[in-house]
């Protein structure tokens, strides 16, 4: 019974998620209410709130759902049994583009944190916590870079901070712009050629 009991509360969550995607890419995060996602859901909102605090809890969970299995994949570039710790960096973006390019869920959201989302009101918190998570991406990618260094893969006197930077913003400028117009280029080519360019620039550049 316990067992029945935790999968039904994972089933109503990830309605509860799944619908609130739908309702924020209809009607933007801060157009859009609890009340709004349990009606379309199904559900009442002492539902939602048996599983998410707020909307800004329930909004990061739904982040959380698409970029954390990129975060840790992206999390292993410092470790030293590596062989091919540069390509395992190319690698951790990549995923990023193809789930982009290839993933409904992804596109969903990605549109809805780059098109939809004011970082006002209820949702201000969400601020500190992309920052952090900008912040750990970009210092994962710079112990890749470090890592790569270390094995020869890169230049010793290679700042891998403002490589990571660099790299990171490449990166989100590249999602930013699909976003805006999935139509106006094909990612994964696009990205891959990018991300060569970079690091191949990387080799040469001091």
């Amino acid at each position: 019974m316990v067992r029945k009991s935790k999968e039904e509360a994972l089933e109503t969550r990830n309605l509860i998620l799944d619908t609130a995607e739908l309702v924020f890419l209809e009607k933007g995060v801060s157009g859009s209410t609890l009340n709004d996602i349990a009606k379309a859901a199904g559900l009442t909102r002492g539902a939602i709130y048996w599983h998410f605090k707020n909307k800004a809890d329930l909004f990061d969970a739904m982040m959380k759902r698409v970029t954390l299995p990129m975060e840790e994949f992206v999390q292993k570039s410092e470790d030293a049994s590596l062989n091919d710790p540069l390509a395992h960096v190319c690698e951790s973006a990549m995923r990023v583009m193809r789930s982009l390019a290839l993933e409904a869920r992804t596109q969903r959201v990605f549109e809805i944190t780059m098109l939809k989302l004011e970082l006002v009101g209820d949702l201000q918190p969400l601020r500190e916590r992309r920052l952090q998570s900008r912040q750990g991406c970009i210092s994962n990618i710079e112990a890749g870079f470090a890592n790569a260094i270390r094995k020869g893969q890169l230049p010793q006197n290679l700042n891998p901070r403002m490589a990571a930077i660099g790299l990171h913003s490449m990166i989100d400028g590249m999602i930013v712009n699909y976003v805006l117009a999935p139509e106006s280029f094909e990612l994964i080519p696009q990205a891959e050629f990018a991300i060569a360019s970079f690091v191949e620039g990387l080799r040469g550049s001091v």
